[in-house]
């Protein structure tokens, strides 16, 4: 691939003055459970782990990424099964993350902390499936061989507003049944229906079938607050979902991080990573999900996003860069684009795995992005500088955004940009 050089990019981009920056402070209040391992033992009694043989083997699903307390949460309930007579072992239940092997599913728990070690159980990652019949809408059920090996199966997940589409369910405990349990291939035939018909329809027919099929227990719901701390954990058993989990989604929709505007010119975003999000960054707090079949999001409405870069923790998986309009050489040079198309194709989300417009540096890319959504005058554009998705408790705003102002919205201080060879950084403005 050749890239644009600066000074080609320089020809076609006009200098422009950028705005200077409010450093500000943004603090909802925000329920916490102050010890989510204790609490996940307590909500264990809600299962019917009584239908399990004393002695019998319990199939635990993990791998969502980004729970804050999925170490805690997970060692405790693992501790607590052995506890009861119980004998405990951990499947990877994430579809075809970890690029669809089971050395990578196992790299991929590893990487949240779930090691063997940690939780005091064995896991098992194999990615053979069994096929349990067919959904509703006609697709192949299929469930990891390995979790059907046991005498009983619960999942732990966090239940959350999904990065493709709004419904009665979204992620959670139901969607990992439906398709973390189901590997690659199960994760490809729910998105096959979805793309079809509709992400609901295809979670909730694959989901009675595992149900009906599988010793299927239920699991603990997560949702986290504002800050990305533990506010619930719940015991959902098996025959009250999918239903349970709408009381959580709703709590999740009104804890979670988003930022306080809802029209931004150009949203710039430092890192983006499949240990932030599912697709890089949190398609509810970017107001983009570009899926066949389903509307984006009514607000934020965001006119041009810059994603600067990939976290560390994401090994080169940017799958979700194409949410972006604008980024950089560097971190399209950086992407492993084995693991992002096994996401993409896995999914049918093409366009997630798209590149956007790459420029060679910083402050050719922020020109760019300022520069093409309408007339650009740096006193009245609205642009929001952020880490990730995730962290949304500090951030950088344009003179613009502060005079809107914004509930439980501070200002702490002012910065300007400056430029080493292109790449941006901050100075404090005394």
């Amino acid at each position: 691939m050749k890239f644009p050089n600066e000074e080609a990019v320089e020809g076609v981009l006009d200098a422009v003055p950028f705005p200077e920056f409010a450093d500000v402070r943004y603090e909802p209040p925000a329920p916490a459970v102050d010890d989510p391992g204790a609490a996940a033992r307590r909500e264990l009694d809600a299962l019917p782990l009584d239908s399990v043989p004393e002695g019998g083997r319990v199939a635990v699903g993990l791998g969502s990424r980004g729970i804050h307390d999925i170490v805690p949460i997970a060692a405790a309930v693992v501790d607590e099964l052995r506890g009861r007579g119980f004998e405990p072992v951990a499947v990877p239940a994430m579809g075809s993350h970890g690029g669809a092997t089971a050395d990578g599913q196992r790299r991929t728990l590893g990487s949240l902390g779930l090691t063997e070690e940690r939780l005091g159980c064995p896991i098992d990652a194999r990615m053979e499936t069994t096929v349990l019949g067919e959904s509703d809408l006609g697709r192949p059920v299929h469930v990891s061989t390995a979790a059907l090996e046991a005498d009983g199966i619960l999942v732990l997940n966090r239940v959350k507003p999904h990065t493709n589409f709004e419904g009665s369910v979204e992620s959670g405990v139901c969607k990992m049944a439906a398709i973390g349990l189901g590997k690659q291939r199960g994760a490809s035939a729910v998105h096959d229906a979805a793309l079809v018909r509709s992400y609901v329809s295809a979670i909730t027919s694959t989901f009675e079938v595992v149900r009906r099929e599988t010793p299927f227990l239920g699991g603990l719901g997560i949702v986290e607050n504002f800050y990305d701390r533990t506010a619930v954990v719940r015991g959902l058993p098996a025959e009250s979902l999918p239903d349970a989990e709408g009381d959580l989604l709703e709590r999740a929709r009104e804890y979670m991080a988003t930022l306080p505007y809802e029209e931004i010119d150009v949203l710039v975003v430092d890192e983006m990573g499949k240990d932030i999000s599912g697709t890089g960054m949190d398609t509810n707090v970017i107001g983009r999900f570009r899926v066949l079949n389903e509307d984006d999001p009514e607000r934020p409405e965001v006119k041009r996003i810059f994603a600067r870069g990939l976290t560390e923790a994401t090994h080169g998986n940017g799958h979700g860069i194409g949410l972006a309009d604008v980024t950089t050489t560097g971190a399209v040079e950086s992407l492993d684009l084995d693991q992002m198309y096994a996401n993409a194709l896995t999914s049918g989300s093409l366009s997630k795995s798209s590149l956007p417009v790459a420029l060679p540096n910083d402050r050719l890319a922020l020109t760019a992005a300022l520069t093409s959504f309408g007339p650009y005058d740096p006193e009245t554009a609205g642009v929001v500088w952020i880490r990730d998705t995730s962290h949304l408790s500090s951030f950088r705003v344009s003179p613009a955004l502060v005079a809107e102002g914004g509930e439980h919205v501070t200002v702490e201080g002012r910065s300007r940009l400056a430029f080493d060879d292109g790449a941006a950084r901050f100075e404090p403005i005394e």
